[in-house]
């Protein structure tokens, strides 16, 4: 019973960010979804970013951690399982991190100049975070048959060439200059990354089912 709540954390997860996401773009006047980046939510002095830290960042990484559990009891004497789980935890601390701890400015603060600490370590923990993710996705491949193996390698590809798509507009940000679909195309990062976990989590539940 606990191993399926520990893995139905990672279905609450995805579930949980999504929402959240849209939650916050309603909330945050003038905000463009399609064009702004969801780091953009929880910036330093975003008007959401309290909102953002209680309803997504720290439960979020709970969440996550939570699951990473889930998967490392689920994996028996299978290696990829638990280094599986290994990513997933790397995943959910290098991200809340990332978000609370070190958060990017608002792309107007950015034009300004203010460009702290904080702001320049925003970068390459988002980086650690998405090799973590990756490394996840590589070794959690094998625990779920072909399908569920080709599935992960397509979505890894899938975030390479976006995660491309959207670096390419990280200039105009800073110059606080339109990014068109910025946002969308990070975003397809972020629901892929999240359908990934879900798809784990059921797949994972359902062969705790059949044994």
């Amino acid at each position: 019973m606990v191993r399926k709540i520990l893995l139905g954390c990672g279905i609450a997860s995805s579930v949980l960010y999504i929402v959240v996401d849209l939650l916050g773009t309603l909330q945050y006047p003038g905000y463009r979804y399609t064009e702004q980046q969801f780091s953009e939510l929880t910036a330093q002095g975003s008007p959401v970013r309290p909102l953002m830290i209680a309803l997504n960042l720290i439960p979020y990484t709970l969440l996550v951690a939570a699951f990473a559990v889930g998967v490392w009891t689920s994996a028996g004497p299978k290696r990829a399982g638990r280094i599986t789980a290994a990513m997933l935890l790397g995943y959910a601390a290098f991200g809340m991190a990332g978000g609370l701890f070190f958060p990017m400015n608002t792309r107007e603060a950015l034009a300004a100049g203010e460009r702290g600490l904080q702001n320049a370590m925003h970068p390459p923990l988002t980086a650690v975070m998405s090799l973590f993710i990756v490394l996840a996705m590589g070794f959690g491949a094998t625990l779920l048959g072909k399908r569920f193996r080709y599935y992960s390698y397509g979505t890894i590809a899938l975030l390479i060439v976006f995660g491309v798509l959207t670096s390419l507009q990280a200039g105009k940000m800073v110059a606080d200059e339109p990014t068109p679909w910025m946002g969308l195309t990070e975003r397809i990062n972020i629901y892929a990354t999240m359908l990934w976990v879900a798809v784990l989590a059921i797949g994972l539940l359902r062969a705790q089912k059949s044994e």
